[in-house]
């Protein structure tokens, strides 16, 4: 079932959309501002998010930069600025789909399949019989079963594969992970592996590698799809 943030501050449509959505047997969760998005955006895998551009706190511009710098999730905008000025700016920052305002509900159902259909190149990481998928934030185990890595868990392995085979030390990944302006212990990386090695089942820390008084290296196999 596809998983839906939907981010809309108009209560009518907001509401109308998200019942479309479900009719379609689509996860949708509607919210109305840009603080509530990113939230949510922390919460679980996304395969498409839809924003609106007013909102009341700011630009959805602004909130799919946000996104972007978190996610490669889908993104779509639905709005009734619809200048080439703003078109472009819209797919300058990634856009998929973007749908003026107003619009007819089969073309927003027909945009977003487009969007849910269209194939996309994956980056997955192996070890210890685990298949990682980073964009979905998604482990599967040698026997079939399939979990699911906290959002912040994930940017801390993705940053680990990306080094790799560099060591990261700590500070780095507190300031990249958590943000500068975020006051964290080296705790909460330590937590954050614990429970990567947990999901991974790398009780000897084989794929995760700890080197004493500077941080984590990532030894296990990246591949692209």
């Amino acid at each position: 079932m596809p998983t839906i943030l939907l981010v809309e501050d108009d209560p009518s449509l907001g509401r109308t959309l998200a019942e479309r959505l479900e009719k379609e047997r689509m996860d949708v969760e509607w919210v109305q501002t840009i603080a509530d998005g990113i939230a949510r955006v922390e919460t679980r895998a996304w395969d498409l998010a839809i924003l609106d551009v007013m909102l009341p706190d700011g630009s959805g511009f602004d909130l799919a930069r946000a996104i972007r710098a978190k996610t490669p999730m889908p993104i779509m905008f639905m709005t009734a600025l619809n200048s080439a000025e703003n078109r472009l700016e819209g797919f300058e920052i990634g856009a998929d789909e973007y749908l003026p305002k107003p619009f007819h509900l089969k073309e927003f159902m027909i945009r977003v399949r487009n969007v849910l259909s269209r194939p996309r190149a994956t980056r997955s990481v192996r070890g210890n019989g685990c298949t990682i998928d980073l964009d979905a934030m998604s482990v599967d185990t040698a026997d079939g079963r399939r979990s699911f890595l906290q959002v912040r868990d994930s940017r801390v392995l993705r940053l680990l594969v990306d080094a790799a085979p560099r060591v990261v030390d700590r500070s780095t990944i507190l300031d990249q992970v958590w943000g500068e302006d975020q006051f964290p212990s080296a705790r909460a990386v330590d937590n954050a592996i614990v429970r990567l090695r947990q999901v991974l089942g790398d009780d000897q820390g084989a794929l995760i590698r700890s080197v004493r008084g500077v941080g984590y290296q990532w030894a296990g196999e990246d591949e692209r799809e």
